[in-house]
Order: C-alpha cells, then sequence, then structure tokens
C-alpha cells in the first residue's frame, strides 16, 4: 500500500465507496493513505472495520453514501448488483445531487450506467465506466491499471483520484462512455483464451514425452509466446497455485458478460464459447471457489499429472 502523504489537503474531496471486497479494499485503503476522506457501504459493515479505525465514515445505505460525498465509486461483483445499488430505493441515485459524479469500477456492462443516463439526463449526473486489472494484488500495492470511458473532461477531472488507486502509467482513457467496459471484457476473455490454449498445449506435450520445461521454454522462444505461457502460468508449474484470489464463479461471470457484449454487437464469438464452456467445467468439477486458472486443472486430470516444472532446470532453446 502507498504511504501517507505527509501533508494531507483539506479540499481533497470526499469520496464514497461502495463494495469493501477483495478489490474494494485495498483501493481504498489507498484512496485514505493518499488523503482522501471516505464514506464507505459494504453488506459487510465488518469489511470496513479498519478504514473505519482511520477515519472513514460508515454510511447505512447507498443513498447514504452519495448525500455525504463529492463522488462515489462503485466496486461490485455483478451488474445486478449496481444495479440495485444504483437504482432501488435506498440507491445512490436517491442520495446524489444533481451535477454528481458516479465511478463505477467493477468488471460490467454498460446497461445500467446506460439506462441512468437515459433517466435522469435533466440530472446533468457525470458517469464514467472505470474497471480495473491488476487482481488483489494490484489493489493493495496501488498498481491497478485502469480503463476508463466517460467525458475528457471528466476523466482529467478525475484523474488524482484514480492515481491514489492506480499505476500512473497506466491510466488508460479509453473512448466515450461504455469502452472501459468493453477494453475491460474483452482483455479478459483474451486472457481466459490463453489460459485454455495454454493448458490444453502442455498438456498434449508433456503427454506426447516433452520434458514441461523445455516445452514452455520453447514456445516461450517462439512466434506462439505470449504473457501468459511466459509469465501467468508459472503460478501452477511452479507452486500449483490455480489464483484462489479470484474464484472461478467470477471468471464464468465474467465470460458470460464477454459473450453477452458480443451478442448485443452482433459478433459471433465461437471460440470463446468453447473457453467459456471449459471455464463452466471446472467450475461444477472444483466448486465456485476454486481459483480462476483451475480449468489447467482439468487438463492435468486428464492426462493423469501435474503440471509442475523441476528446479533449478535450465534449459537453451
Amino acid at each position: 500500500m502507498r504511504e501517507s502523504s505527509n501533508t494531507m489537503h483539506s479540499t481533497l474531496p470526499t469520496v464514497g465507496f461502495i463494495g469493501l471486497g477483495n478489490m474494494g479494499s485495498g483501493m481504498t485503503r489507498n484512496l485514505q493513505a493518499a488523503g482522501y476522506p471516505l464514506v464507505v457501504n459494504d453488506i459487510r459493515q465488518e469489511a470496513a472495520t479498519e478504514l473505519l479505525a482511520h477515519g472513514a465514515i460508515w454510511a447505512n445505505t447507498p443513498a447514504e453514501v452519495a448525500a455525504s460525498s463529492d463522488l462515489v465509486i462503485t466496486m461490485l461483483p455483478t451488474p445486478r448488483h449496481v444495479d440495485v445499488v444504483v437504482n432501488g430505493p435506498d440507491g445512490l441515485l436517491v442520495g446524489m445531487a444533481d451535477g454528481g459524479t458516479w465511478i463505477d469500477m467493477s468488471t460490467s456492462v454498460p446497461e445500467v450506467a446506460e439506462g441512468v443516463r437515459a433517466r435522469h439526463a435533466a440530472r446533468n449526473l457525470h458517469i464514467l465506466d472505470a474497471p480495473v486489472s491488476g487482481m488483489s494484488v494490484g489493489a493493495f500495492s496501488g498498481m491497478l491499471q485502469i480503463f476508463i470511458g466517460g467525458e475528457a473532461e471528466d476523466v482529467v477531472r478525475l484523474r488524482p483520484v484514480f492515481e491514489a488507486m492506480g499505476d500512473p502509467e497506466r491510466i488508460l482513457h479509453v473512448g466515450p462512455a461504455g469502452t472501459g467496459y468493453a477494453v475491460k471484457l474483452m482483455i479478459n476473455q483474451l486472457w481466459f483464451s490463453h489460459l485454455v490454449a495454454t493448458a490444453e498445449v502442455l498438456a498434449v506435450g508433456v503427454r506426447a514425452g516433452v520434458n514441461l520445461e523445455v516445452l514452455r521454454a520453447s514456445i516461450v522462444a517462439s512466434p506462439a509466446n505470449s504473457n501468459f505461457v511466459q509469465n501467468d502460468v508459472l503460478a501452477i508449474l511452479d507452486y500449483g497455485d490455480y489464483d484462489e484470489g479470484f474464484a472461478i464463479a467470477l471468471a464464468c461471470k465474467d465470460l458470460g458478460l464477454s459473450m453477452d457484449l458480443a451478442r448485443s454487437v452482433g459478433v459471433p464469438t465461437e471460440l470463446s464459447a468453447v473457453v467459456e464452456q471449459v471455464f463452466r467445467r471446472a467450475k461444477a468439477q472444483y466448486g465456485d471457489l476454486a481459483g480462476e486458472m483451475s480449468p489447467v486443472k482439468l487438463y492435468e486430470d486428464l492426462i493423469g499429472t501435474p503440471l509442475r516444472r523441476e528446479p533449478q532446470l535450465e534449459v537453451v532453446v
């Protein structure tokens, strides 16, 4: 987590934050460390214990968060949760003043925000979608990548808030409203496809008698290399870590959202449909809380051996 500034700026806006899970907890700690006054809400009040001990204010409803804040950030599991928090009888729109600012940092789809814009056009609300990459580690360290869809003036105005949570070099204004959601979903979709393709290739190669690390190093040295093969898969190959910090149920949710987006824009996604089914099979096999990289275990089970590379093995390709 970033260190607190020696000089707290009393002019910093009060940030309302709804959703203190694996991602939101780290993001709010960094906002607080940067000096931003916080008003927070979550379905579990105990999730706010540390924040409250350092000066954050608890609000009982999203409406109270909005009424007590200069801007509101939501970081929630699904579009349905976003809809309830925003549009419910005690939702943030009830408490938000005309001209207020709402930033949705959830991995979601544009429909909820588009509905708010359509129904509340006269209120001149500033609405941005700003989903993130970097997992809980990036949230805790304040080095998230952030993809922002919205008006350029709002992005400039709010950039210090984003920089309190993300890597300044990787905070990207990707286009108008809705494009932040789309970019994040497409990145997830491609990463999940890399995962399934890598698991399949490594399983076939090992079953054919190739040393696992020789095979991986050969791929890394080839035009078929990817960041997943070079870096991400090592958590499994070295430690048997399938990343339980991000549950496969959430990965399946993200894949479903990607498919929904593809259907909404009329683009066939045959490959992604297969990837989604592999993930859903892993979810059924290992349970909702299994790690997001558990599809690799499906292939390990098929060949009857875990994909683990030998320590200290040096490979020259």
